[in-house]
């Protein structure tokens, strides 16, 4: 681990050179009391959740959800054009957000995640800084997200136990996100599965302020009902074009980032399937793992990173058991599975972005009956490029029935164009069915 963080620290030290005269604004004890967190919101439900988690350690948190071409106008107006095309969202959003009138700009700060890996996502922090104090609203803290000590804050504190309810979190969102995602096609009353996440959202989140829902013995309780309340929505199961979305992490999975593709894909009368999260978090903390495999490093450390892969095994566990055994839905690949299906195809080592994982989305994707794939590619993401735009061919070699679609979002490139490329995949994807 402590490569990565040299790793980082490296990049964000040559992030902030001709930079000096920006000095990071700590979020302290005292404004823990009085600030309220901003995050963007990559995943509504997931993230509506993790707010739960947040208010209950004290902190006040508020999820963005101001979008359109204001943000993007915004995000080119204070971060340099080359920058990649999440980076700007992000940064855009919040600036957008904080210049809205709608905040307090002395109360508030922002939150950003950083994965303290070779990505300039481990940057978009010191973007962001620079962009604040261009737009005269350099008293604005910002808060690291990360697992790397990248950096602290008197204020806030990511303790264990917020990192294990997290996780909880997001295991439940991608429980949502499955069953919604088979069913909300097939709906005879639209709207149903939305309604029905909303009104267990709002049960977990009653839970989660008791203290309840967070034990393998509740959580197991809980996603077998949710499972079996799923299974009760009317539908009508007709034959449907099946197609999978992968790609950068912030583009797959935000409605804003990828101009709300899933809502587009059923509107096309099609079947969509999103990898969960939760893999990505698993790739993440099998990287440490990795790197010490790999490079050497701290035994301790090792233990402690392991221990928290276990942990996340158990859950990715709960959510396959209940889906398998309480429904016909198709319950998500095990991590452990998916990485088996890169063997020989791309090196364990290969981690920048989503590395290995993305490829191994589409090997999974494919090998589960959804070989018809978007590759959400973000302009400036070298690392995703060359996994997913660069690993189409190796993936047909092995699912010679693949049909898969890089699709190119930045700044410049227009709904209609995207639209008419998915549609062609589309075409040959109803041709192969016929």
């Amino acid at each position: 681990m402590q490569e990565v963080n040299n790793q980082a620290e490296n990049a964000c030290a040559g992030c902030e050179a001709g930079n000096s005269s920006i000095e990071r604004v700590e979020f302290t004890k005292e404004m823990k009391k009085r600030y309220t967190i901003l995050i963007p919101d990559m995943l509504p439900v997931h993230f509506r959740l993790l707010r739960t988690i947040f208010t209950q350690q004290g902190y006040k948190v508020s999820l963005l959800k101001n979008t359109g071409r204001k943000v993007v106008d915004t995000g080119l107006k204070y971060v340099h054009n080359d920058t990649c095309y999440p980076a700007l969202l992000v940064i855009g959003q919040m600036i957008s957000a904080l210049q809205s009138g709608k905040y307090d700009v002395n109360r508030v700060a922002l939150m950003i995640t950083q994965t303290g890996g070779g990505c300039r996502a481990s940057n978009y922090i010191h973007l962001l800084r620079k962009a604040l104090q261009k737009a005269g609203l350099s008293q604005v803290p910002v808060i690291s997200l990360n697992l790397s000590g990248l950096e602290s804050n008197s204020g806030f504190k990511l303790t264990p136990e917020m990192l294990y309810q997290a996780l909880i979190g997001l295991t439940y969102g991608d429980l949502f996100m499955l069953l919604k995602n088979q069913i909300r096609s097939y709906e005879i009353n639209k709207g149903d599965a939305d309604a029905l996440i909303a009104q267990w959202v709002r049960k977990l989140s009653k839970q989660f302020r008791q203290r309840k829902g967070y034990t393998p013995k509740g959580m197991a309780r809980n996603m077998k009902e949710i499972v079996e309340d799923f299974a009760k929505i009317p539908m009508n199961k007709t034959e449907k074009t099946k197609v999978g979305i992968v790609g950068e992490i912030y583009v797959k999975y935000s409605s804003m980032a990828n101009n709300d593709l899933e809502n587009f894909l059923v509107e096309q009368d099609c079947e969509v399937m999103v990898p969960g999260v939760m893999g990505f978090m698993m790739f993440k903390i099998d990287n440490r793992i990795e790197d010490i495999n790999l490079y050497g490093g701290n035994p301790a450390k090792k233990k402690v990173v392991q221990a928290l892969m276990k942990y996340c095994e158990m859950l990715e566990n709960l959510l396959y058991e209940s889906v398998s055994k309480y429904s016909d839905f198709l319950p998500p690949s095990k991590y452990a599975h998916i990485k088996e299906l890169i063997s020989g195809v791309v090196g364990l080592g290969n981690k920048m972005g989503e590395g290995w994982l993305l490829t191994a989305e589409m090997l999974e994707l494919s090998e589960s009956g959804y070989g018809n794939i978007i590759c959400a590619q973000p302009f400036g993401c070298l690392p995703n490029h060359i996994v997913g735009k660069g690993m189409i061919r190796k993936v047909k070699e092995i699912y010679p029935k693949a049909n898969i679609v890089p699709i190119d979002y930045d700044p410049g490139a227009t709904k209609v164009n995207q639209e008419n490329r998915i549609k062609l995949m589309l075409s040959v994807a109803r041709e192969e069915q016929s």
